[in-house]
C-alpha cells in the first residue's frame, strides 16, 4: 500500500481534489495521472486485438464488419474501439468516481464474432449487444441484479470464465497457424494438428512463437505494459521478416501470414473513419436467427458481461482499499450502470460489448484511487483514435500471443471449483471443455446449465435449483433441439 498523503484543510483543496475526493482517499493528482497512464498502456492492446478478432469474421452473408468489400476495415474498427473506450472510461471516472477503465471485452468480442455474427448480419449481431446492455441496465436500475446474480451457482460462473479463456487461447493458436485444421479431417484420426502436416514451419509461426515467449517472459517479470510491448516488438520483427522474405498472405502462400500482411501504412496519423458507428439493428436478429436463438444469445452475452463486471469491480476495490463493510465498492449502482451503458454503447458503435477491465489494477498499483485516473485513461484512448491506421501493420501472429496469455489468466480461476462435488464439477467440466471443442461459448454454457439441473433432478434436489435456472434450462433444451423441432413444426 502507498503511504497516505497528509490531509489538507478543505479550504486549501482545489475543486478537482474535492470532486474526486483525491486527498480523502489518500492520493494525489500526480498519482492519479500516473495510474491512469499505466492503465492505458496495460490495456491499449485492445485497440489492436479487437479489429483482428472482429474484422476478419464474416456474417451469414459473408460480409465483413464495417466493410463494403472483401477487405477488412481494421482502421475503422480500431477507431470505434478507442472512441467508445475513451468516452465510457471518462464517464466511469466522472459519474462513479472509481479507478476502473472500460473497453471492448475480450471473450465477449470472440463470442460475437464466432457464435453470433455467423447466424445473422453484423448489424443484427450488434443489435443484440445493444439489447443485452439495456437489459443489464434495467436489472441494475430495478435492483433485480441480486436475483440474477443468485440464480446461477457461483462455481458455474467461474467455469464460464475458464471456458472462455480456453476458447480464446485456441483462437490464438489457430489464427497464428500454430494449430491448424486438417484439410481432410474426415479421413483423419484427429480434427486439428500442430502446424502443417504435424510440424511447425514458416516464418510467421516463428514470429508467433517469439511473441509468445516474449509476452510470457515480460509478464512473469511483472513488466508493466507487457502485452503492448510484446505486440510492438513482435510487429517490428514481422515487418523485417516480410521485407526480407516477401511471404505474402497464407491464401497465396501456405507459409504466409495468417490474416494480414505486415506492411508500413502510407500514413501513421490520419483522420479517423467511424464506418461501424450506428450500424446496428435491434429487431433483425429475431427474424434471421429466430426468437429462441436471439433470446439465448442475449442471455449468454448478459451472463458473461454482467458477472465479469461484478468480480472486476470488487477486485479493483479491494486492491485500492475502497471496499465498504459489506464488501462492495462505493457507488456500486453507478459503477454497474456505467458498465451497462458501455455494453449498449459498444453495440451501437459496432465494436462489440464494452466492459470493465481487470487491467485497471495496474493503475491502482501505481497509486490510483479515484475516478481522475479513469479520466486520464479515457483521454488517452481518445487521442489514440488518430493513429488507428497503425493497426493495419500488425499481423495476427504478433497480436494473438496476448490471447494465449489472457486465456491463461482466465484459466487461473479454475481453482475456485470444488472438483470433489460432482453436482457442480461435472457441469463445470462440460462448460469448460465444450467451449473450445465446439468452437462455441453458448454450447458450453448450455451444456453446463442442463447438466447442473439434470444432476439435481436425479438426486431429487429440486428445491436446490433456482426458478430462473429451470427457465434457462428449458430454453437451452429448445436451443439444442431447434432443428428437429423446426422440422417437426414445419
Amino acid at each position: 500500500m502507498l503511504p497516505p498523503v497528509t490531509t489538507q484543510a478543505t479550504t486549501d483543496r482545489s475543486g478537482l481534489d474535492r470532486y474526486f475526493k483525491i486527498t480523502e482517499r489518500g492520493s494525489t493528482v500526480e498519482r492519479e495521472v500516473r495510474g491512469g497512464i499505466v492503465t492505458f498502456f496495460t490495456m491499449s492492446y485492445i485497440i489492436v486485438l479487437n479489429p483482428l478478432i472482429l474484422g476478419f469474421a464474416p456474417d451469414q452473408d459473408g460480409a465483413l464488419l464495417g466493410s463494403s468489400s472483401d477487405r477488412p476495415n481494421l482502421a475503422a474498427i480500431a477507431a470505434g474501439t478507442a472512441l467508445v473506450a475513451g468516452v465510457l472510461t471518462i464517464l466511469m471516472g466522472v459519474v462513479a468516481n472509481f479507478p476502473l477503465a472500460l473497453a471492448t471485452g475480450l471473450g465477449l468480442n470472440a463470442f460475437v464474432a464466432f457464435s453470433v455474427a455467423n447466424q445473422m448480419t453484423w448489424a443484427d449481431a450488434m443489435g443484440l449487444v445493444v439489447i443485452e446492455g439495456l437489459v443489464i441496465l434495467a436489472l441494475v436500475l430495478t435492483g433485480f441484479r441480486e436475483a440474477v446474480f443468485h440464480a446461477v451457482p457461483a462455481q458455474l460462473k467461474i467455469a464460464i470464465s475458464v471456458g472462455i479463456g480456453l476458447f480464446i487461447a485456441l483462437i490464438g493458436f489457430v489464427d497464428a497457424g500454430f494449430v491448424r485444421r486438417i484439410p481432410d479431417a474426415a479421413h483423419s484420426t484427429v480434427p486439428v494438428q500442430l502446424g502443417q502436416n504435424g510440424q511447425l514451419s514458416g516464418w510467421p509461426v516463428l514470429v508467433f512463437a517469439i511473441g509468445l515467449v516474449l509476452v510470457v517472459s515480460l509478464w512473469v517479470l511483472k513488466v508493466r505494459g507487457a502485452i503492448l510491448i510484446s505486440i510492438i516488438a513482435t510487429t517490428v520483427l514481422a515487418i523485417v521478416v516480410e521485407a526480407i522474405a516477401d511471404l505474402g498472405p497464407s491464401s497465396e502462400n501456405p507459409k504466409g501470414w495468417s490474416l494480414n500482411v505486415p506492411s508500413w501504412p502510407d500514413d501513421i496519423v490520419a483522420t479517423p473513419h467511424f464506418d461501424t458507428l450506428g450500424e446496428f439493428s435491434l429487431l433483425g436478429s429475431w427474424e434471421n436467427a429466430g426468437v429462441v436463438t436471439a433470446l439465448l444469445l442475449i442471455f449468454t452475452l448478459m451472463l458473461a458481461d454482467f458477472f465479469d463486471t461484478m468480480g472486476t469491480m470488487t477486485a479493483i476495490g479491494a486492491e485500492a482499499g475502497l471496499l465498504q463493510e459489506d464488501g462492495t465498492p462505493p457507488a456500486t449502482r453507478r459503477i454497474l450502470a456505467v458498465d451497462s451503458l458501455a455494453a449498449a454503447a459498444g453495440g451501437a458503435a459496432g465494436v462489440s460489448s464494452n466492459t470493465s477491465y481487470i487491467e485497471s489494477a495496474s493503475g491502482v498499483g501505481e497509486g490510483a484511487r479515484t475516478g481522475l485516473a479513469s479520466v486520464v485513461t479515457g483521454a488517452l484512448f481518445l487521442a489514440a483514435i488518430f493513429i488507428a491506421p497503425v493497426v493495419e501493420i500488425i499481423p495476427s501472429e504478433a497480436a494473438v500471443p496476448a490471447l494465449v496469455l489472457v486465456g491463461f489468466l482466465m484459466m487461473q480461476q479454475v481453482k475456485g471449483i470444488d472438483w470433489d462435488d460432482l453436482e457442480i464439477a461435472i457441469p463445470a467440466f462440460l462448460t469448460i471443455v465444450l467451449m473450445p471443442f465446439t468452437y462455441s461459448i453458448s454450447v458450453g454454457i448450455g451444456a453446463g446449465f442442463l447438466a447442473f439441473v439434470l444432476i439435481k433432478v436425479i438426486r431429487g434436489r429440486f428445491a436446490a435449483v433456482h426458478p430462473l435456472m429451470w427457465v434457462v434450462a428449458a430454453l437451452f433444451v429448445v436451443y439444442f433441439a431447434i432443428n428437429p423441432i423446426t422440422n417437426w413444426l414445419t
